[in-house]
């Protein structure tokens, strides 16, 4: 009787530890490093990686909500070998002189972590209509390492931030920020903005990767996430004043800590990857991001489908600062 009296304990207790786990919220399952171009406030596209990293994908909607319930289109598949044959990982849409582009990083069949960007073209109005073209590798200085690029525009000029592997160095990836001649072309010369230095952000590898930028207050910021991406994976924070010169590196301030982490209590593990986009009404700072719900993962994280696209509000306070609100469940 005692057996079976614990026996029904320990599956009443495995029941609500599922149950909370299937509460956590989530706005678009199993879409990891989620990007959101918002194209006016009653247009909004959507794209992310897809757990089998083999395709792109788009989707629109009238609001952010409104993503969850709109049909993803394919707008792109990986080649059968070669470049962008493997990993299709973390795309992004943007729109840079009246064209869309896409900017995405994959590897090979025959060196899977042969990992480059790749650029994509549609001049079509509506990016769910017209041919996407291949623009090939995004040009860098040096070939190496590299994803996770993201275009801003500042003051009249284009810029790129982007994760890249410097080959003198024993990390996997460092952030680097450059102007834009083209949105496949550098400018100037890639100045450095981050490495993984901090022991945070050098738990199972050393990793400074998945940049966002949000400019408001009179600032510039740039979260990013880094270490392994199961549990430790968290984001951290590079915050320069929009008067600055973006490409001084003296210009920016890293936080020391990171500012968004995993949340037991929450059954959010892994947050990162993430991207800020304004409300509707354009008055309000939304953040998407993806996590899991649960904390032990079974062989390599990558493998494991289950990062989820969340969403939550992201306030800025008086003096310009953001509240993540690391101990806050997410709403919107």
């Amino acid at each position: 009787m005692p057996k079976l009296f614990a026996g029904l304990i320990a599956v009443l207790m495995f029941g609500s530890v599922l149950a909370q786990a299937a509460d956590a919220p989530v706005l678009i399952l199993n879409r990891a490093d989620p990007w959101v171009y918002r194209e006016s406030g009653d247009s909004y596209y959507f794209t992310a990686s897809v757990p089998e990293f083999d395709r792109i994908e788009l989707r629109h909607a009238s609001s952010v909500q409104g993503l969850a319930q709109a049909t993803p289109k394919v707008v792109w598949r990986k080649k059968a070998k070669g470049p962008m044959s493997l990993n299709i990982w973390a795309p992004e849409l943007h729109r840079i002189n009246g064209a869309w582009y896409i900017y995405f990083a994959a590897g090979q069949v025959e060196e899977s972590f042969h990992i480059r960007t790749y650029v994509l073209k549609n001049t079509a109005a509506n990016p769910l209509q017209g041919e996407w073209r291949e623009l090939g590798p995004l040009q860098l200085p040096w070939d190496s390492f590299n994803l996770d690029a993201t275009h801003f525009q500042h003051n009249g000029q284009h810029y790129l931030v982007w994760a890249q592997q410097d080959k003198l160095k024993s990390y996997n990836s460092a952030l680097w920020i450059a102007r834009l001649k083209s949105p496949t072309e550098l400018a100037t010369v890639p100045v450095l903005l981050t490495e993984p230095v901090l022991d945070w952000e050098r738990i199972g590898y050393k990793v400074n990767e998945g940049p966002a930028v949000l400019q408001s207050h009179g600032k510039v910021f740039i979260s990013y996430s880094a270490s392994a991406t199961d549990h430790n994976y968290a984001m951290g924070l590079l915050t320069a004043s929009a008067d600055a010169d973006l490409l001084d590196p003296s210009h920016w301030h890293k936080a020391a800590e990171p500012v968004f982490y995993s949340n037991e209590q929450l059954q959010r593990f892994g947050p990162g990857h993430n991207s800020f986009v304004l409300d509707e009404s354009g008055q309000h700072w939304l953040m998407l991001y993806h996590a899991r719900n649960y904390k032990d993962i079974q062989g390599n994280p990558l493998a494991d489908g289950n990062r989820h696209t969340r969403l939550r509000q992201l306030p800025i306070s008086a003096n310009g600062e953001l509240q993540f609100g690391q101990q806050l469940p997410d709403r919107w």
